[in-house]
């Protein structure tokens, strides 16, 4: 199990003294392009397409990392190195993993930005 706190409440407060007013689309941007980013990944996975699944995966990493969610950012890692590895068989239970977790982190970063 990964350690790693569902947010970074450090990253996070350090995000809304930056972005102050814009705190808030922040993170409903960040939430949309989420739901935007596991869709590509599943499609990437029903077609068993190691490649955009690594690529899609690194990129929603990123945007992870950005906004501070460590768990979701090491689960999205796993599925980058997955995808590289080229064998997606296990990428299914990767995706429930990662679909779990984002329901986490989308549900309180907008309970965040209110």
């Amino acid at each position: 199990m990964n350690d790693r706190p569902h947010l970074d409440e450090d990253a996070l407060a350090e995000l809304r003294d930056v972005m102050e007013d814009e705190f808030e689309l922040l993170i409903r941007t960040y939430v949309a392009d989420s739901r935007s980013r596991m869709s590509a990944l599943r499609d990437a996975c029903d077609r068993q397409d190691p490649d955009l699944f690594a690529k899609a995966a690194h990129s929603f990493k990123g945007s992870c990392i950005n906004i501070g969610a460590p768990r979701l950012g090491d689960i999205c890692l796993q599925a980058e190195q997955l995808g590289k590895t080229g064998d997606l068989a296990s990428a299914p239970g990767l995706l429930a993993q990662m679909e779990e977790e984002f329901s986490v982190v989308a549900d309180r970063l907008e309970h965040m930005a209110g």
